[in-house]
């Protein structure tokens, strides 16, 4: 009889678990795999007591690299549990976490990831000789990794972020940004004839901030992201705040059952490169009740460059819903690497206000692949500075001060965007409604708008190689002209846009 009743209360809590994503799936347009909840055991163990051990106290700005390790590895020796950070601002290197572990940030936890850029280099890479960065938060190849709670984790983006002075002193009238920058020595190239670029490269000696690179573009090319996660299974990331990366915040990449609820990413709209979440690859996923403001896009997703792409496997199964991107190049964006593929991808009840583009989608020949099932539904756009919506086939990735360059094979992995409906959607005050550039010979296609209001436009539709594009009780204010060239049946409301 014992047996029995711990038997049912056992499937009881398991049911109870499962039940707390279901609702996030009711009523989508097309049936998605669900999410599984991320279960750790009930250890704990918390920083403070290796921070006491090795006298290093929180606020005082003492590493406690070492503290963290010594936690981690407790747990590991218990078979999993969670890290607490209790209130506090603790300072640390690169911290690694290992299966059937979570890092839980009480209230009033800060982690503040330290400035000396030494702590994060690897050993030189074989291939090409050159060094690269570890992530300052990473795990690969486990099971089971959490980093949850209401802290926060502040990656110190500021010293590893070149500066456009464009950007911050034209563009967003912030010259006290670019004097923070200027007051810390760096280094200052020209940007273009009027506008300079700032580098923290040969910062002033007393800031104790080393350079790790002989030049400022190869250092620029080190920056590590602030959470890394790959090759691995059930993942949660919950209810923190993730900040100031020195390039993207949050890559969970070939995961196998991923969720992501009640997450903060605040980045300053003007770092470069400063994307939020970039998801790569992953199988099974939720995206919820997320608040993003971003440097770069907001909620991206990714799927491989080329054949490596193929093998890990379409990004597919994967829930966005609830979530508000604010300042960002894009609220949702494909691309512009998805040569494994997007198959069942669902965005949902979501606001963009500020944005950039609405929902962007930008790829190029080398870095593209295929889509099935696409659905942005119910989805409010307010305004939106450039395009609500935009589709680009030869999109060109820039770093910070060199000029674009693309080693991929461009006579294969063409970008084949397709099977994409966008529905219910209200897009408010965008400077231009619809930009849509396809290839010649790999036209868009297959595109449906339903309901979908576009409302105080700059500009109507830009539309070049694309093909069946449909919109059905759409509607667009003021009516604007539209600039449709080298395509075919598009279709509005019934009657044919071509020229």
């Amino acid at each position: 009889m014992k047996r029995l009743f711990c038997l049912a209360l056992i499937t009881g809590v398991c049911m109870s678990l499962m039940a707390q994503y279901e609702h996030y799936y009711e009523n989508l347009p097309v049936a998605l795999e669900q999410v599984k909840p991320v279960i750790f055991p009930d250890h704990k163990v918390n920083l403070a007591k290796y921070a006491a051990q090795l006298n290093v106290h929180p606020n005082s700005g003492e590493l406690c690299t070492e503290a963290f390790q010594m936690a981690i590895d407790e747990l590991v020796e218990l078979g999993g549990g969670h890290l607490i950070v209790p209130r506090g601002e603790w300072t640390t290197g690169p911290i690694v976490l290992k299966s059937n572990i979570d890092l839980h940030l009480n209230k009033g936890a800060i982690i503040n990831f330290s400035t000396n850029k030494e702590l994060y280099v690897q050993k030189n890479d074989p291939r090409d000789g050159s060094k690269k960065c570890n992530a300052l938060i990473r795990a690969s190849k486990c099971e089971n990794v959490g980093i949850t709670g209401q802290g926060v984790i502040d990656g110190q983006g500021f010293y590893w972020r070149p500066i456009k002075e464009k950007k911050v002193v034209r563009d967003g009238n912030l010259p006290e940004v670019w004097n923070k920058a200027l007051e810390m020595g760096g280094t200052l190239v020209q940007d273009d004839k009027t506008y300079r670029l700032w580098y923290p490269f040969n910062l002033n000696p007393e800031l104790g901030i080393p350079n790790i690179a002989n030049d400022p573009i190869i250092q620029e090319k080190m920056r590590p992201h602030l959470v890394n996660i790959t090759d691995c299974r059930n993942v949660i990331v919950q209810g923190v705040t993730l900040r100031n990366s020195p390039k993207f915040h949050l890559v969970p990449t070939r995961i196998q059952n991923l969720i992501i609820e009640d997450v903060t990413i605040d980045c300053p709209w003007w770092a470069q490169n400063g994307d939020a979440m970039d998801p790569g690859n992953v199988q099974v996923a939720l995206i919820a009740r997320c608040r993003v403001s971003a440097g770069d896009d907001g909620i991206c997703m990714k799927g491989g460059v080329g054949e490596k792409g193929v093998q890990a496997g379409p990004q597919r199964d994967f829930l966005i819903i609830q979530d508000t991107v604010y300042r960002a190049h894009g609220g949702f964006v494909i691309g512009s690497e998805f040569s494994g593929g997007m198959q069942r991808l669902v965005v949902k009840d979501c606001v963009f206000d500020g944005t950039d583009i609405g929902c962007r989608f930008k790829s190029a020949p080398g870095r593209g692949g295929w889509c099935q099932d696409i659905w942005c539904v119910n989805i409010i756009m307010k305004s939106i500075r450039e395009h609500a919506i935009l589709f680009e086939s030869g999109y060109a990735d820039r770093g910070a001060g060199v000029s674009a360059t693309d080693k991929d094979k461009k006579d294969q992995f063409f970008p084949d965007w397709c099977n994409v409906v966008f529905k219910d959607i209200i897009c408010v005050q965008p400077r231009q409604a619809l930009f849509m550039h396809g290839l010649k010979g790999m036209p868009i296609h297959d595109i449906r708008f339903e309901g979908v209001q576009f409302i105080g436009v700059g500009a109507g539709f830009e539309i070049e190689q694309a093909d069946n594009i449909i919109f059905k009780n759409c509607s667009l204010s003021p009516a604007k002209e539209h600039s449709i060239k080298k395509s075919s049946r598009i279709i509005w409301n019934g009657k044919s846009l071509n020229e």
